[in-house]
Formats: C-alpha cells, structure tokens, sequence
C-alpha cells in the first residue's frame, strides 16, 4: 500500500479525500486524514479499511513528525503559513509534498535541499492559483510553437454563486476563508502593465477600478485588480507582453458596495476596538460615523457617504442587519476586520443545498505574421451543495491528480515546483476534463486593453 498523508480536512478538502477514497483499490493507496478536530477527519473514514482518521496539531512536534515519516506523500492542506513545519518534516524524513498555496520564500529557499534528495515539493495546484497556471501556460505555449508573440495577457477568477442560488442583493456568499475575503486588496497598490506603462491602483480606489467581462450563458461580471499582476510576467515568461492585468470576479456591482466598508474603515485588521464583545451591530457601524445628539445612524451615514434612500446600495446594507440593535459582536478585542467578517458570516454562509460556481476567465493578445490576434479562454464550473462545493473540486481535484501523478513517478521535477510545465499541466488539466473543469477558447477580435471602468 501507498501512504498518503493528508493534513487538513476543512472545507476545501471534500473532492480531494473522496478522489482518494474512490481510487484506493486500484491505485493500492492507504489515506490518513489528519485534522485538529477528529470529528472531520472521522466523517470521511467510516466502514473504509483503506482509510484512517488521526486527530493532528501540527504544533505538537512528536505527532506530526511521526505521522510524516510513515507517510509516502504528504498533502498538507493548512493555512499557507503552516506549510513550512510541513515541509521541513518532509525534508527530515525524505517525504514529496504537494500544496494548493502560493510559494513562500521559506518554501522556496528549500529548493536546492529538495533537489538533492530528489523530492517534489509541488505548490499553487490548487484553482487560483494552479488551475489558472496550468490553463494559461497550456495556450501560452500554444501560441509560441505556433510562431506568435505575445502582447497582452489578462486573466480572472472568482468564487462566486450559482445562479439557482444567488439569493442576495450581493451575488455573492462565502465559499473560502472569509478572512481572506475581508482582507482582500491590503498591503500595497495593485501594481499592473497596460500597454507598456506601469500602473497602480492604491487600496483605497481598487474597488472602484473595474473592468467588464461577459460569460456566454453567465451574463456579466466585474473584475478588480489583484494586488501584483507583474511577478506573472517572469513566473509565464512573458519577456514581450505589453500589456499584464490579473484580477478577481464578481458580480456586477459588489465592487462598489464593499467600496462603502473600505471608506468607513471597516476593513482595518490593525488595531482592536475596546468593548466590543458587548457592542450591537448598530454601535460597530456608529463607532466610525461623527456624533450627533440628534440623527440616527441611518442618517449620518447616508449623509457622509452620500447614499440616497432608493439606492440599492442602500438595500444592501440593510440586507446585512448592520443596523441592528439587537444582534450582537460578542468578539473580545475585535478589528473592525474581524467584526465585519462576523457580521458578513451572518448572511453570507452557504446553506446546505446552496450550489456555487468558480468562474475563470483568460485573455491572450498575440502578434502573428504581423497580425494581431485574439484567443479569450473561459472555465465555469458549478458545485453540487454545500460540502461539494465548485470552490473544493477546483482546490482539491488538481491537488489529488498532481499527488498520484508524483506517486506514479509522471512528475519527476525535483524541488520546489509549481505547474508551468507543459509534462506538468497536460495530464492534469485531461483528467480534470473528465470532472468537467473545461476550458472554452475563442478567437475574438483584438481589441487590447479597454477596460470599462465604473
């Protein structure tokens, strides 16, 4: 039998442990789920002989090791900061590791000692990124062997609704870290190449920078810029691009909603707010709006922000009972951050049936024979509930193929790896077609950069 390790059962790992599960006879695989919370694992490996739960604290040191050594493969399916223990454990005892998350300068000054020992330390294999590397560089190089150059490349994702259950005024609901969501955008200018020129768009004008995109059969969505489009330029090598714009999807007007949070400076994860276990909803929001002995808060932030009573702007914060009296933060010691998280968990936590939908969308602009040319490259893929989620068959899926493919010996690239490679990115990309993670391509007219902004 095989080992596989898996650290981590949260909700991105229900299509992972299942891939696993269902190819354990013919794939002769034996899987350990390791979680802090033994119940997750324990609801996976029930009745399977060929599966094991393990209450796992990474911090506890005699554990974690042990678990590791017994392991062939270790899936480590942590928050991005706990990799590093991980991976020094898989070095210690000789283990491959794959990962969904980006690579650290920690993880990657462990490169040459994983070369050495002839291990594979393969991360961003997960949708966003993975999924997003893998289809890009898959028509990227597709155009170089045709003879093109590239001039312009843009690429968008988003965790998003499925129509048949987007029932808010958002469009939208939480299917990965919320904080991460709450946090989007900090530490630095969103930092972009439009036709040559350096741009950047400070935090406190992202929201307000997006451009449009149309989905055959979705409608239209909205990007904003993610925060360093230009690293992409080196990670693809793209030495000729003009133009370089990565950013995140959402429905039409989201952007300028959450621009009303990043005004009122609910945002913040930098400092705590005192008391505010016993504040209301209504004191959070009226902690940040001027005194008056006389209008309420309704009105005072209408008036600083300049919203009219019909506006759906209006609507949708309504929709969040921020102005509530009776619901309470309970958070000791909170961020303002923290408390919008918690606030946004309320109405924005998947039910059970709620199906959602990870939409992915490419543009590549390429001169050929002195002709420019367009190819845009569009993924929908619509989760089952509320445990199948799209957002944990586009993380996990790729994850589960790429570990069995190391397991096989098909990927053999030492180090500390991420899927730009074409011996890489093929077989994973076929097989997550058989799941129905299906690129669409299309040849537009080249219109290069033209952004709509709103």
């Amino acid at each position: 039998m095989r080992k596989i390790l898996i650290i981590g059962a949260g909700k991105s790992a229900s299509y992972l442990i299942k891939y696993f599960l269902d190819k354990s006879i013919s794939e002769r695989l034996h899987i350990t789920i390791g979680d802090l919370d033994l119940s997750n694992a324990e609801k996976w490996t029930k009745n399977n002989p060929d599966a094991h739960a393990l209450k796992l604290d990474i911090f506890e040191k005699g554990s974690r090791k042990k678990a590791i050594e017994r392991a062939d493969i270790v899936v480590s399916m942590l928050p991005a900061r706990f990799h590093i223990e991980v991976a020094r454990d898989c070095l210690l005892f000789g283990k491959h590791m794959v990962t969904a998350s980006y690579v650290s300068k920690e993880m990657q000054a462990l490169n040459e000692e994983a070369k050495s020992k002839n291990l594979v330390f393969l991360n961003e294999i997960g949708v966003d990124p993975g999924i997003d590397h893998m289809s890009a560089m898959q028509v990227i190089d597709r155009i170089r062997q045709s003879g093109g150059k590239l001039v312009l490349f843009e690429s968008f994702t988003g965790g998003l609704m499925a129509p048949e259950s987007d029932t808010n005024l958002w469009n939208y609901k939480f299917t990965w870290n919320p904080r991460n969501v709450v946090l989007a955008g900090q530490g630095g200018a969103a930092k972009f190449l439009q036709e040559g020129k350096f741009k950047y768009i400070p935090y406190n004008r992202l929201f307000r920078r997006t451009e449009f995109l149309e989905v055959e059969g979705y409608g239209r969505f909205e990007a904003y810029a993610n925060r360093d489009s230009l690293k992409y330029k080196e990670v693809y090598g793209l030495k000729t691009v003009k133009t370089l714009y990565r950013g995140t999807i959402r429905r039409v007007g989201f952007s300028r909603a959450w621009q009303i949070f990043v005004i009122l400076g609910l945002t913040d994860d930098s400092y705590t707010i005192a008391d505010s276990e016993n504040m209301t909803y209504r004191d959070f929001i009226n902690s940040f709006l001027p005194y008056s002995p006389t209008d309420s808060v309704e009105l005072k932030l209408r008036y600083k922000l300049k919203i009219d009573q019909d506006d759906i702007l209006w609507e949708k914060l309504e929709e969040l009972h921020i102005f509530s009296a009776d619901k309470r933060v309970t958070l000791k010691n909170a961020s303002p951050a923290q408390i919008l998280q918690k606030i946004l968990l309320d109405s924005w936590s998947l039910e059970p049936e709620d199906k959602d939908m990870i939409v992915m969308y490419h543009k590549f602009g390429y001169e050929l024979d002195g002709v420019k040319h367009q190819i845009d490259s569009t993924m929908v893929c619509t989760g089952e509930d509320q445990t199948f989620t799209a957002m944990a068959k586009t993380v996990g899926l790729p994850v589960g193929i790429a570990t069995l493919a190391i397991l096989n010996n098909k990927i053999k690239r030492y180090g500390v790896q991420i899927p730009t490679n074409k011996d890489i990115y093929e077989p994973i990309l076929s097989e997550l077609e058989d799941f129905g993670v299906i690129f669409k391509d299309k040849k537009v007219k080249y219109l290069g950069y033209n952004p709509l902004n709103v």
